[in-house]
């Protein structure tokens, strides 16, 4: 079984990683010692698997890196459960079960409802980085949610409660038929969020450019471009962007629009 970043072999250094891992709590995953594993109907892909409930997460994550020929014709998805696809890096021919074909770049994503399947190829000559999700829709009277894809290039971003230097961008539409949705924060050096957040809610974030300090559950963690975050409900949270030349920025699911169960 080989490494997500292809180290095989001794290391020169000592064994040792900055992962943590406080299930139901939270963890940090870099991308140091994941290994790729084998998912049915991902031809030709390099899989990771990230949050699932085994670490206490409603909602499954996964890091896939789609060769060349690379490509998922049997669908992802299923009845009752809602996926989300991101390109982090490259091209991809991207369908649904309710849409045409569509080509896909950096920044390009995929919501598809429960219900509705994802397809997918990469026809480029270069490797293509996806972030996935997948999750039970946790249904409402009345709600409906539909397909939407989009590139957040094209995204108006907004300051994030009032801070400039922090800009927020809605991937999906802020509306009660989706009990979920993604976005992107992304923090100036030296910039952070205003408080400690505690709240009910859980996230699978994947951070995209940037270093910085996470406080998970008050403990102060140094994170950076490519780590995985898993942060349940309840546990503590809020970050600041260190590093000189570029933001700390990172996409992260939430979520949201419906009451608590019993």
């Amino acid at each position: 079984m080989g490494y997500k970043t292809n180290q095989i072999g001794y290391t020169k250094e000592l064994l040792s990683s900055r992962a943590i891992m406080k299930r139901g709590n939270y963890a940090l995953i870099p991308p140091d010692g994941l290994v790729k594993n084998v998912v049915p109907n991902f031809e030709n892909c390099e899989m990771t698997i990230l949050s699932t409930k085994k670490l206490g997460a409603s909602f499954v994550d996964y890091i896939c890196k789609v060769l060349p020929n690379g490509k998922n014709v049997k669908g992802f998805g299923d009845e009752g459960i809602e996926v989300f696809l991101y390109v982090v890096k490259g091209k991809l021919s991207v369908k649904t079960d309710d849409t045409e074909t569509k080509e896909l770049s950096t920044g390009g994503y995929v919501y598809a409802p429960a219900g509705v399947k994802i397809y997918f190829e990469n026809t480029s000559e270069e490797a293509t980085e996806l972030f996935l999700y997948k999750k039970r829709y946790q249904e409402l009277e009345g709600a409906k949610p539909y397909t939407v894809i989009g590139n957040v290039n094209e995204l108006k971003s907004q300051a994030y409660e009032g801070m400039e230097d922090v800009q927020l961008v809605d991937l999906l539409p802020a509306e009660i038929d989706f009990d979920m949705n993604f976005h992107i924060l992304s923090f100036a050096p030296g910039a952070s969020h205003g408080y400690i957040e505690t709240h009910v809610q859980e996230h699978g974030a994947l951070l995209l450019s940037g270093q910085g300090m996470y406080n998970l559950d008050n403990d102060w963690v140094p994170v950076q471009k490519g780590d995985y975050i898993f942060m349940g409900a309840y546990s503590l949270q809020a970050c600041y962007a260190t590093g000189r030349d570029e933001p700390l920025s990172y996409l992260y699911s939430k979520d949201c629009h419906r009451d608590a169960e019993i």
